[in-house]
């Protein structure tokens, strides 16, 4: 299916449907996402068949640019709605996948829904339930590792603007606001909502307001500004397949986001030991990522865990860790093979990214955790003289590339007409 022929949302089903004839080994969900790029990579490389899908207003996909990818499916339904649901079984129907692979909160919370109704028809690489949910939810996951013992920021869990102020008072400024769970739904659609840096009472009952508006509660959280650590491993049937580690030097927004920079490290021994204890507690299954944040003195907060492939795994993957294939091999009732080492010291950067993370970081200036405008250009301009690995960039398949570039031309476009739409006009003399 050519994704250029696909123009619409009001585009035939039956239509869109007839031309995915052949069978895949498995079907990908997300396509827009940096990770689908590396899933689809990997295991196409290794003779599968894979089809990817993705909704007709997250285009363009540079997943469907890979020379790997053998089925481009354009759902004309907005995600996580009952008609992708349909779409969805229509395209298991008629590809006739045996692993469904998804990256994204929608997604995944679509699947937790109609997990019992998927299963007739596919294996899905996710956790099962509780360990899945308990993964999702930060409020449970903090709670068992304090019954663990390990280092957890000092929060509150508020659900509305008016506990701002005894929050304030427990945990003071700055602060962290950071959503239970990053995926909520109301009564039309779901959204996907991050975490904000507070820094005045009023910035704190925006963010309230703002990440509240869905009905979910909120942590409000001690502020941390030290090194971000990010370990992966991949569990099953109660063994550790493979370890890997990075510590994120740079993320979009500063504060902590989407890593824009990161630097593959040994498996550190205190964070290593910590998480392993937490996943074997959960019993957390598959692809895990566990996200620690260490403070002025060296100290490890946990922060969250993510139970997905997430926008990091290309370094892993370029370092000797396929987590993608391990977690087709798993789903498909394969026989794993531990993965034992990885290389270390190599960087590995999202150019995209780290180029709103430098223009953020003049933007907030002077505000906590945000590296001073001149530092953060220096680093910027710095980083291409390190030797590095670029997401999207494989010169067997080049083609991915140039899709993202082209979306991020477009969303920088985008920006900058919104940002003069903004300005006031000015009088004419």
């Amino acid at each position: 299916m050519e994704s250029g022929k696909v123009v619409s949302r009001a585009a035939s089903r039956e239509s869109a449907l007839a031309t995915s004839k052949a069978l895949c080994d498995v079907l990908v969900l997300d396509a827009r996402l940096r990770q689908s790029v590396v899933i689809v990579r990997s295991l196409g490389s290794r003779g599968l068949r894979v089809a990817a899908l993705e909704t007709f207003d997250s285009l363009p996909a540079p997943a469907f640019s890979s020379r790997w990818c053998q089925e481009k499916i354009i759902c004309p339904a907005v995600e996580g709605s009952n008609e992708y649901l349909e779409y969805l079984e229509q395209v298991l129907g008629s590809t006739g996948a045996r692993v469904l692979i998804t990256s994204s909160d929608g997604t995944i919370a679509l699947i937790r829904q109609h997990r019992e109704k998927l299963e007739q028809r596919v294996r899905i690489a996710l956790a099962k339930e509780p360990a899945l949910g308990i993964a999702i939810n930060k409020e449970q996951t903090l709670e068992i590792a304090r019954q663990l013992d390990l280092g957890v920021p000092r929060a509150v869990t508020i659900g509305a603007v008016s506990d701002v102020e005894a929050a304030l008072h427990e945990i003071g400024l700055p602060a962290v606001v950071k959503p239970v769970e990053s995926w909520l739904w109301n009564e039309q659609r779901g959204s996907r909502v991050i975490s904000q840096l507070v820094t005045t009472p009023d910035e704190a009952r925006r963010a309230v307001e703002k990440l509240t508006c869905f009905g979910g509660t909120v942590l409000f959280q001690q502020f941390l500004s030290g090194e971000r650590e990010s370990l992966s491993f991949f569990y099953a049937n109660g063994e550790i397949y493979a370890r890997y580690a990075f510590w994120g030097k740079r993320t979009n927004p500063p504060l902590g986001g989407v890593y824009t920079l990161r630097q593959s490290i040994p498996f550190p021994e205190d964070t290593g030991m910590q998480a392993e204890r937490l996943v074997r507690e959960i019993d957390l299954e598959g692809y895990s990522q566990v996200e620690f944040r260490r403070d002025s003195a060296g100290k490890p907060y946990l922060m969250e865990i993510n139970p997905r492939l997430n926008l990091g795994i290309g370094g892993a993957v370029r370092d000797g860790i396929d987590f993608p294939y391990l977690l087709y091999s798993w789903a498909n009732g394969d026989r794993l093979e531990e993965v034992s080492s990885y290389h270390i010291g190599t960087h590995m950067r999202y150019l995209g990214g780290d180029i709103m993370t430098t223009l953020a970081s003049i933007r907030q200036r002077g505000r906590p955790g945000v590296t001073p405008p001149a530092r953060a250009i220096l680093d910027f301009l710095r980083t291409f003289f390190l030797p590095s690995g670029y997401d999207y960039v494989d010169w067997r398949d080049p083609l991915p590339i140039w899709t993202a570039t082209r979306g991020f031309v477009r969303y920088a476009l985008g920006l900058i007409k919104g940002g003069l739409l903004r300005r006031k006009p000015r009088k004419l003399p």
